[in-house]
């Protein structure tokens, strides 16, 4: 009895650290997408993931010094993907906030990781969390609300989710051989593919000091900061707890909109928030070999 006391409370005391630094990184995502939703007005959310791409890799290449890395010519295509698709899931989430709640833009997003979760495995169950996910899907966007849900946001939020997926699959592949690198190379790219897209909608509104001053804070918010305290988390942590605890975003992205932004949701759409936290947290807690995900930038 005291030799199992012995052997658990250490356990449990070394997770205090990484679990207090993976909510931290969460909480920063979110305080992040907040603070970039503010340079809408004069940037556009074009404008805004442009900035947000270009000031994230360059505080990455800074801290990781990516020119390191030597990637094979094989790894190529993967690398690619996984550039294209954070650009593509940065982009469409940004379109997503224009015009639906940040908390139902993260939680329609998070279908994608859990499509790839529960996918991998194949077994009943976790069909059963799909199901639950579709369920909170449909409670997220309701007609009849006091506050309902516009189609064209709800789409790109999903679009994003479906990039998310692809995102994962793709950094798996380079991740592998190019490993915590492959962010900042990824973002790099990213940042390139969009820039031209922000210039065009922007001009030069993206170069004004102020919108400059906001964009670095976004990326420190949205990069430095989490990527760091997840870090930190990721080497001290079993994926399983890792996976349960970011299957929380959805919930801290609905308190952030509240409480920073005043978005406020009807009831059903808590609840559908809810839902889609229970699927990903049944999935995490359920799956046999849970996919590692590189970080999160959307």
């Amino acid at each position: 009895m005291t030799t199992t006391t012995q052997k658990t409370e250490p356990r449990t005391a070394s997770l205090v650290l990484p679990i207090a630094a993976l909510l931290g990184a969460i909480v920063s995502v979110q305080y992040g997408a907040t603070l970039a939703k503010g340079l809408f007005a004069d940037v556009g959310a074009e404008g805004a993931t442009a900035l947000r791409l270009v000031t994230g890799s360059l505080i990455l290449c800074v801290v990781m010094r990516p020119w390191r890395a030597r990637p094979t010519r094989g790894i190529l295509p993967a690398l690619a993907g996984y550039g294209a698709t954070l650009a593509v899931m940065n982009l469409l989430f940004f379109m997503a906030l224009r015009t639906i709640p940040l908390g139902v833009a993260v939680a329609l997003e998070f279908t994608g990781p859990l499509l790839v979760a529960t996918l991998s495995s194949r077994r009943l169950i976790d069909f059963v969390w799909i199901a639950l996910a579709a369920a909170g899907i449909l409670l997220l966007s309701p007609v009849h609300t006091a506050h309902p849900i516009d189609p064209l946001g709800a789409a790109c939020a999903l679009g994003a989710g479906a990039a998310w997926a692809l995102y994962i699959v793709f950094g798996q592949k380079a991740g592998a051989e190019l490993g915590h690198l492959t962010t900042a190379l990824g973002m790099t790219l990213a940042a390139v593919l969009v820039l031209p897209i922000g210039l065009a909608h922007a001009g030069t509104a993206l170069f004004q000091p102020p919108i400059l001053f906001g964009a670095l804070v976004v990326g420190l918010f949205s990069s430095a900061v989490p990527f760091s305290l997840e870090m930190v988390a990721l080497t001290r942590m079993p994926a399983r707890v890792y996976g349960t605890l970011t299957s929380l975003e959805p919930a801290f992205g609905a308190v952030m909109g509240l409480f920073l932004l005043g978005e406020k949701l009807a009831l059903t759409q808590w609840a559908g928030i809810a839902v889609v936290i229970a699927a990903a947290l049944g999935a995490a807690s359920t799956v046999r070999t849970p996919a590692a995900t590189p970080e999160q930038v959307g």
